[in-house]
């Protein structure tokens, strides 16, 4: 075979992930915080996107005079999927655009473009939080604050003192040696907010350069600090530090604590036997430990939790169905702003400011477009999927069917990936809860004859409450649970009903029975 060289013309076809595609298929699977960061982050960088206030409640426009012809919408009568589109992007609304061909107004309000001065005349002296004939000095010690629009006077209240500044406080009080000061710093950035010290001493002690007793004498010190409990190294520690503070670590309770594995095990017996004291001592001394507070710098407050807010709401209807609509909280609303495009591209302008332009407005309508298109792909997986699980909205969690993606994919016409990322990290509010969408995507257990395949989220909430209903006499084993089970035609292993316990975070028989009899005995 001659090796030549020659020119080929060949016909492929292939996909190619453009960035706009890239984009869209990003903004699918962020949450609506992740969104929100995102969409903040493109106004600032892109001048042609601007933010769609939307500070007037629902139906509060209902009533103002039409205009140029407009068409009154009827809210009541709008579909989820309407709702989404508004929800997501208003790239129809015109109100107060200006068209970018005809270069034509389409009503603009002049209040918008009113001069502060003219609504307020007398607000130029005017100072944020300042009372008159008081006595005490307004926030603001100008003539005139710089962002005084909207100011708040709970913006001005002091923050909570946080753990590391209380501790602060009293280090400042208790060593007058700057060198034990120098070690007791570095103590408190060793602190964890729950109060414990996390890190070695020795380590410490050679990262300064100072004697072991030195550091090991300033911790002993800090350790009788409030919260009580604080700087402890170990759970022993804190609890022991506590008791001390209340001269009640005596010898049978310094066994206790030895051995707190035995009581987290629920071995009464064991730890009696430790201890070297009657049932009844045991008794009162487990009740005063359960007393002592495990975590003493939380109560200093720590990192806020950030709620979950819903992405999907479900609410019934009177005739038995379910309405679905997305949330349009969490749905940033975002226009392109078409007339400083028309002013600006009339300008003379070099051909780099002109290729920028012509860019930020594909992008400006591109990230518009894949907002609405985000919100109608999370709104058609979500209504299937309260269609598909309907008897769990109607009954609860025992009526929760298997389900996968391909079956919700197969039903919309959509590709199992993109069902996959319109689930992830979204959430829906029903009439029983707050669910995430992969929460209704449950594994297929078989059934023990003919019948219905069971979904595992439901065989764990039956295990469940066979488990909150068991009597303390009668204390249910995981064989008792399979045989139960298989009563009502499910058949799974014994091995099977130990992981569904141990996920759901339910001991086993025998922890459950002496849970149960220090229970009875501390009731009686």
């Amino acid at each position: 075979m001659a090796i030549t060289t020659k020119l080929e013309l060949r016909q492929t076809h292939s996909l190619v992930m453009t960035p706009q595609l890239q984009q869209a298929i990003k903004l699918l699977q962020l949450s609506n915080m992740e969104l929100a960061t995102f969409v903040d982050g493109e106004l600032e960088r892109n001048p042609l996107l601007e933010r769609a206030e939307t500070d007037e409640p629902n139906g509060a426009d209902d009533d103002r005079p039409l205009e140029n012809g407009e068409a009154k919408k009827d809210s009541g009568s709008e579909s989820g999927s309407e709702a989404s589109g508004d929800a997501g992007t208003d790239s129809g609304d015109s109100d107060d655009w200006v068209d970018l061909e005809t270069g034509n107004d389409t009503g603009r309000t002049d209040d918008l473009d009113a001069d502060p001065q003219d609504m307020f005349p007398d607000s130029e002296n005017f100072i944020p939080g300042a009372l008159t004939d008081s006595g005490w000095t307004g926030l603001s010690q100008g003539p005139r604050a710089e962002s005084d629009e909207g100011s708040n006077l709970e913006a001005y209240v002091a923050e909570q003192k946080t753990l590391r500044d209380h501790l602060c406080d009293q280090l400042v009080l208790a060593f007058a040696d700057p060198a034990q000061r120098l070690i007791g710093r570095h103590i408190i950035d060793m602190t964890d907010e729950a109060g414990y010290l996390r890190g070695e001493l020795d380590g410490l002690a050679e990262l300064l350069g100072a004697p072991m007793e030195l550091v090991e004498e300033t911790l002993t010190v800090m350790q009788g600090f409030e919260p009580c409990g604080v700087f402890a190294r170990d759970l022993r520690e804190c609890l022991t530090l506590q008791l001390k503070e209340q001269d009640r670590c005596d010898p049978a309770m310094a066994a206790l604590l030895d051995n707190l594995h035995l009581l987290a095990a629920h071995d009464l017996v064991a730890l009696k036997r430790a201890a070297s004291v009657s049932d009844e001592d045991l008794s009162d001394m487990i009740a005063e430990v359960r007393r002592l507070n495990p975590k003493p710098g939380l109560k200093y407050g720590s990192a806020p939790a950030q709620p979950i807010v819903p992405d999907v709401l479900v609410r019934s209807l009177p005739d038995g169905s379910y309405h679905v609509e997305l949330n349009s909280d969490t749905l940033p609303r975002v226009l392109v702003n078409q007339t400083y495009y028309a002013t600006v591209s009339k300008s003379k302008m070099r051909k780099e400011d002109k290729s920028y332009l012509v860019d930020c407005l594909q992008t400006a309508n591109w990230l518009v477009k894949s907002l609405d298109q985000r919100a109608r792909t999370i709104l058609k997986v979500a209504q299937e999927i309260v269609r598909q699980q309907d008897g769990f909205f109607t009954y609860g969690v025992r009526h929760l069917r298997p389900l996968n993606l391909k079956t919700v994919a197969d039903a919309i016409s959509m590709h199992e990936s993109t069902v996959s990322r319109v689930t992830a990290n979204k959430y829906m509010a029903t009439n029983r809860g707050l669910f995430e969408l992969k929460y209704f995507f449950t594994s297929a257990i078989a059934p023990r004859a003919r019948g219905d395949f069971h979904s595992s989220e439901a065989v764990r909430h039956r295990i469940r409450e066979m488990i909150d209903a068991e009597p303390a006499a009668d204390v249910l084993s995981d064989d008792k649970i399979v045989d139960r089970l298989k009563g009502d035609g499910i058949d799974i292993a014994r091995r099977t009903v130990a992981k569904y316990r141990e996920a759901l975070g339910i001991p086993s028989s025998v922890q459950r029975r002496r849970l149960k009899r220090i229970a009875l005995a501390a009731s009686a």
